[in-house]
């Protein structure tokens, strides 16, 4: 899939296309709707889709101080883009000078003028534009002297409520990894590179990839059922445990999936780990035994909960 850049220039051939426009982190049930609805008015008219999502986060912006709180990384929107059909993802970089562009700039400048869109399909509940002046009633209005068509997704309800990021970021800090699984239509997963950690876990028999959390959402702390997908494809079954680690010092925040049944050198790949189920929150043991005799059980009841879920 391309990849485009809002400061550079759109090739020729993608002007005209149908836009589907938000922040999409996350890309769950509500955004697949948005981008879905994109799609079929793309081939409705013989014409390319392209899914636009911003980079920084706006709220990044606006409050640089704010804890983390992404759901996917550039790269995996582009995946998840890919995978929905879309031919190509465009990223707005977004700044302060972007934020205090009047909608009405907006959408003769960018989506107009720079990017030719004949169509742009948002969430209802979209805002865009200094103050947040613009939503989908004057993207429709404003964008018709442009001959730009506008129209609006409403919410997917899900349990008598809308499907949100925010709805999905508040099960994962309670560990409710299936009500989050069923929003996002797939487990919340972190890639990242694995790095070198201080290897006690393969002195007592459980080596692990370590990874970084960034900027995304921190879960709650504890021990995961989860999966792991390699660089080549391969996907496996493990136990990770998610925080500080309160056993050992000093206290360091990662990720530290264990893999079941393999030991290769996964020391600078990327790879994929994603939360099917929390076991328990985290906990500080007296001994490396007592820690040991926990672990197995962790990993016995991830396996069959994996075994249990299909992976």
């Amino acid at each position: 899939m391309i990849r485009l850049d809002s400061r550079q220039p759109i090739p020729s051939g993608l002007r005209g296309a149908v836009l589907a426009l938000g922040n999409f982190d996350g890309f769950h049930l509500g955004h697949q709707a948005v981008v879905g609805a994109a799609l079929d008015w793309a081939r409705d008219e013989g014409r390319p889709c392209i899914v636009a999502t911003f980079d920084p986060h706006p709220v990044r912006v606006f409050q640089p101080d704010a804890e983390p709180f992404r759901l996917t990384t550039l790269d995996q929107r582009q995946d998840l883009f890919e995978a929905a059909g879309a031919d190509a993802m465009l990223v707005f970089h977004f700044t302060a000078a972007m934020a205090a562009t009047p909608a009405e700039g907006w959408i003769s400048d960018m989506l107009a003028a720079q990017l030719g869109a004949a169509g742009v399909v948002t969430g209802e509940d979209f805002t865009f534009g200094k103050g947040r002046g613009g939503n989908p009633r004057v993207l429709g209005e404003v964008g018709a002297g442009f001959g730009l068509r506008a129209r609006a997704v409403p919410a997917v309800i899900e349990g008598g409520e809308p499907v949100s990021s925010s709805r999905i970021r508040a099960a994962l800090k309670t560990g409710d990894c299936e009500a989050a699984t069923r929003l996002l239509t797939r487990p919340f997963a972190i890639r990242h590179t694995v790095q070198h950690g201080d290897k006690l876990g393969r002195t007592i028999g459980f080596p692990t990839a370590n990874l970084a959390l960034g900027a995304y959402l921190r879960p709650r702390y504890g021990i995961y059922a989860v999966t792991g997908r390699l660089p080549d494809g391969r996907l496996l079954n493990g136990a990770a445990n998610l925080g500080i680690r309160p056993s050992f010092d000093p206290p360091k925040e990662l990720l530290e999936p264990h893999f079941f049944d393999f030991s290769g050198d996964l020391y600078g790949q990327e790879i994929e780990v994603a939360l099917h189920h929390f076991l328990r929150p985290e906990a500080k043991f007296d001994s490396l035994d007592a820690l040991t005799v926990q672990m197995q059980r962790d990993c016995d009841r991830a396996r069959a909960l994996l075994a249990g879920s299909g992976g």
